[in-house]
């Protein structure tokens, strides 16, 4: 949901870094056969990401006929992901692409692990390839499960490829009730296809991100409330005067990053008529 520089990586090259030291003479054979099917079916992963059709990449269960997802799956975890791996330094230099170090799925979370964009385990192909390894928190990782697309309006956002126009999608809700809560949701754009709409919406209901933001709020309200009474309190101020406090915060937090769910928060927060005059005092439990 939030771009990534592309890694300028060889796959071929990482392919063979990471088969370098299979003590396996028989493996390695099977291994050296399929790199060439490697470095062209991770050359036409760039060019359908390029083109939002992930969903037209074939699954399969084997590389060739020669080696199975499984020995792929375990190339991957000990000797890429596996910290006295051979391909170690790609997999942490992977881990640092994402800005700030946060999870782009998120935009919260700190990034602990890789995702496979397209899972190892239906392209066995694409599991050491760059270009389908992305920094992400485990939460997300984990969300998104080994689930292949089989449609454009259901395939994950690639960070990597999919750059979202410099609009504001993430908007939040203020709720009035005894426990005030802000609920977020993804506004669709009329300047972009359904499709694009569509994936971006059913990657925040996959991810679970509308609860993630909601709890997030309430903490953030919490921490707020004290300030806001003492403003609201002050001779001469009142709800105007919260009202411009919140302003000032979401300007702040829209300049740097539009779509936060900070950003949401307090775009919600200073347009509601009721939290600035009082509203605030029920801003958590």
């Amino acid at each position: 949901m939030w771009s990534v520089t592309k890694p300028q990586l060889d796959p071929g090259d990482t392919f063979d870094l990471c088969i370098s030291k299979v003590k396996n003479k028989a493996l390695k054979t099977r291994f050296e056969g399929i790199r060439q099917t490697i470095v062209n079916d991770s050359a036409a992963f760039e060019v359908r990401a390029a083109a939002s059709e992930l969903h037209l990449v074939l699954q399969a269960s084997t590389v060739d006929g020669q080696v199975t997802k499984d020995e792929m799956v375990a190339l991957y975890d000990g000797r890429l992901a596996g910290k006295k791996g051979p391909g170690r330094s790609i997999y942490s230099a992977l881990q640092l692409l994402p800005e700030n170090g946060r999870c782009p799925y998120c935009d919260h979370r700190d990034v602990s692990t890789l995702d496979h964009v397209l899972p190892k385990t239906l392209f066995p192909s694409l599991t050491v390839t760059p270009d389908n390894l992305v920094g992400s928190c485990k939460d997300c990782n984990k969300a998104k499960l080994a689930a292949a697309p089989t449609s454009a309006s259901d395939a994950m956002l690639h960070p990597y490829f999919d750059v979202l126009a410099p609009m504001t999608w993430l908007r939040g809700q203020v709720v009035e009730q005894q426990v005030c809560a802000v609920l977020f949701r993804v506004e669709r754009q009329g300047a972009w296809s359904a499709e694009l709409n569509d994936r971006l919406r059913n990657q925040f209901r996959l991810l679970g991100l509308g609860r993630l933001y909601t709890q997030q709020a309430a903490r953030e309200m919490s921490g707020i409330r004290r300030n806001l009474v003492r403003i609201y309190e002050a001779p001469g101020n009142g709800a105007e005067a919260v009202r411009r406090e919140l302003r000032h915060q979401w300007e702040s937090r829209s300049d740097d990053a539009p779509n936060s769910w900070q950003a949401a928060l307090y775009d919600a927060l200073y347009q509601s008529e009721w939290f600035c005059d009082g509203g605030f005092r029920l801003g958590a439990p």
